[in-house]
């Protein structure tokens, strides 16, 4: 078994010149005139980030903030996973497992760990394909191999038994994790859960309520406008790997489509700060993780299908603004005891509503009368 050894994250001043270089020699796209979001992101957005971009963005901030937390890297199966490791001062904390998702890394973790160590013994891996554990070099990461690489870390760091959080992603394969091994996981706590319908056996409303009902087609509307990147990650990421990783400003913009409502100026979530967003593009484009991260969507497709099975583990869902989930589809898959809905935040809690992701995750612990022992 490959030891947890000790990581410091440290960019190569070659990398950084080189990403200057490339933003400076940004080739931006026409516009038509009268074009709004409603044809993807738009250049006046997309200019005003590069320009924080080339101007405020401070990589070596982020770099030291990354560092001010106790990192680890193994090897499992042949990849290199990576992770924050982060003990709580009290020593009979609770073990958690905090996992991130597209196009997010764990570095949207960082202004909650403060709070969440108060209470956890820490355990935030950079998901294989993304980040410092990128990128994957072969195929065959699908949600079995997912869950059992991060039960493997979880073991490495000498953890048994555990608590699962995890968001977008995060909120597909923890729940695995707990299917995999559901002796091992106390608790599944998920944001920005997905609900995927299940159109090729039957009516996928039978047996829901007339809300929810509703809800499956007025989300099936949406999801036919703004699937368009889930669409080519989930079938042909490598051609869009060869576009994401040759520029910078692409993947940005690229990303964009999932960090930023289509309407800035209109959208019930909390925008997120900028400076959020660039540090994970960043990460993303300095690991060169962009085409392995994306593969995800079609190499763990079958958490699409709407078909999973529960694990039978105790499930928390918090709602947030945008996360449009469906309660009676959510039954189907997860033995749900407790759900709440917020009423600010957004699909990314941890950026958007910080406070309120911790709270939630600390009382969904105390109502299952959680116990490790």
């Amino acid at each position: 078994m490959s030891e947890l050894r000790p990581f410091t994250v440290d960019v190569p001043r070659s990398d950084l010149d080189d990403l200057r270089r490339r933003l400076d020699a940004v080739r931006p796209p026409d516009q038509p005139a009268g074009a709004g979001w409603e044809y993807g992101v738009t250049r006046r957005y997309l200019d005003e980030l590069v320009g924080l971009w080339r101007g405020d963005f401070d990589w070596s901030a982020v770099q030291e903030r990354l560092n001010a937390w106790p990192q680890v890297t193994t090897t499992i199966g042949g990849q290199p996973v990576h992770a924050i490791h982060a003990r709580s001062p009290h020593p009979d904390a609770t073990p958690l497992l905090l996992l991130h998702g597209w196009p997010s890394t764990l570095a949207d973790f960082l202004g909650i760990l403060p709070a969440v160590t108060e209470r956890f013994h820490v355990v935030v891996p950079s998901l294989p394909g993304f980040g410092f554990s990128g990128p994957t070099r072969e195929t065959g990461w699908d949600l079995d191999r997912h869950a059992d690489t991060l039960l493997d870390l979880m073991t490495r760091a000498g953890y048994e038994r555990f608590v699962v959080q995890g968001g977008d992603w995060g909120a597909l394969i923890g729940p695995h994790v707990a299917r995999r091994a559901p002796q091992r996981v106390a608790l599944v706590h998920v944001n920005a859960l997905l609900t995927p319908v299940d159109w090729t056996s039957g009516d996928p409303t039978a047996g829901l309520s007339a809300q929810d009902a509703a809800q499956v087609f007025a989300l099936g509307a949406l999801w036919r406008e703004r699937q368009g990147y889930a669409a080519i990650q989930s079938t042909r990421p490598q051609t869009l790997a060869h576009a994401l990783a040759d520029s910078p400003v692409g993947l940005l913009a690229w990303d964009l489509e999932w960090f930023v409502d289509y309407d800035p100026a209109a959208t019930v979530q909390t925008p997120i700060d900028p400076m959020a967003i660039l540090t994970d593009v960043t990460i993303t484009w300095l690991t060169g993780t962009a085409g392995s991260s994306a593969r995800t969507y079609k190499e763990a497709g079958e958490a699409f299908g709407g078909a999973l099975p529960s694990s039978g583990v105790p499930t928390a869902v918090a709602c947030f603004p945008g996360d449009h989930t469906i309660r009676g589809i959510a039954e189907r898959a997860h033995h749900v005891v407790r759900w709440t809905t917020h009423d600010r935040g957004g699909h990314f809690a941890s950026l958007q509503a910080p406070d309120l992701l911790v709270s939630d995750l600390v009382e969904a612990c105390e109502e299952v009368s959680l116990r490790l022992e």
